[in-house]
């Protein structure tokens, strides 16, 4: 009998996949985890029953958080990431060489512990010399950090249970603090198809932080409506300004330095949203 798990992404819709077996299902103390061998993404990590991440398409994710924000920054030396207990984004921050060290900041080890299990080449860079991963709370992480950081990545889940605190003011606020002088923060922010509102509130309270707002997009097949948002909050670098030229070709999927700035280029509806037009 086929097995098929279904993720609810709203009260009226939802995406199916094929499932080959349970590799774990616990309750950790923040949060519902479960990591499957599918059919057609390999293997993935679900939180409180939404994707995380998958072998297939991770890399989309994972490189369009890091590589558009370390590019635009001139020379990101100290990078933060808040959550990503799966690896894939410090793998990606850490083929940019200006990097000297890069700090996680992760609230569930057990995300990492099964990570590392189970998603090798996402968690590959766990062990490089200039990775250090804490295990704790990231709102408190920034609180406690003032002026240290030249990028900070914030790759939380949707804003329920331990992240709901990663998409207020007041996070966005600690966040322009712990930066420095010149610094730039990116987060996922989810899609414009059902999440309207929470993008619109968060350009609108990031905006009221950081000189320079940027909305951008890419696609992730396994995410909800497959069209994935990311907010930039900068204090002096535009994204738009960067050139290709100056953008060094690395080892990439789905990154491209012509995509740094297409990616940028968004449908009308997202405009209208964002009150562009």
């Amino acid at each position: 009998m086929s097995v098929w798990f279904t993720e609810k992404q709203t009260k009226s819709f939802g995406i199916t996949g094929k499932v080959r077996r349970t590799l774990e299902s616990e309750q950790t103390d923040f949060q519902q985890l479960e990591m499957l061998e599918t059919e057609e993404f390999g293997n993935m990590l679900l939180l409180d029953g939404m994707v995380m991440t998958s072998e297939k398409d991770e890399f989309v994710y994972h490189e369009m958080i890091t590589h558009i924000p370390l590019f635009t920054h001139p020379s990101p030396k100290k990078v933060l990431v808040v959550g990503g207990g799966d690896g894939g984004t410090i793998r990606e921050v850490l083929k940019h060489p200006d990097v000297e060290s890069v700090m996680q900041v992760e609230i569930d080890g057990k995300v990492v512990e099964y990570s590392k299990k189970h998603l090798p080449t996402i968690s590959s860079s766990y062990g490089d010399a200039r990775a250090e991963l804490l295990i704790g709370d990231g709102f408190e992480h920034i609180i406690k950090s003032e002026g240290v950081y030249d990028v900070i990545l914030v790759d939380s889940t949707e804003p329920v249970g331990p992240a709901a605190g990663l998409f207020t003011k007041g996070f966005y606020a600690g966040i322009a603090k712990a930066l420095k002088e010149d610094g730039i923060f990116v987060a996922q922010t989810d899609n414009p198809w059902f999440k309207s509102e929470l993008i619109k509130h968060v350009m609108r309270d990031a905006s009221e932080v950081f000189p320079i707002t940027r909305l951008y997009t890419c696609n992730i097949p396994t995410y909800p409506s497959g069209m994935w948002t990311f907010t930039m909050g900068s204090k002096v670098y535009d994204p738009l300004d960067v050139s290709m030229e100056n953008i060094s070709e690395l080892d990439t999927k789905y990154y491209t330095p012509e995509l740094h700035h297409a990616s940028f280029v968004l449908p009308r509806f997202v405009n209208r949203l964002l009150d562009k037009e």
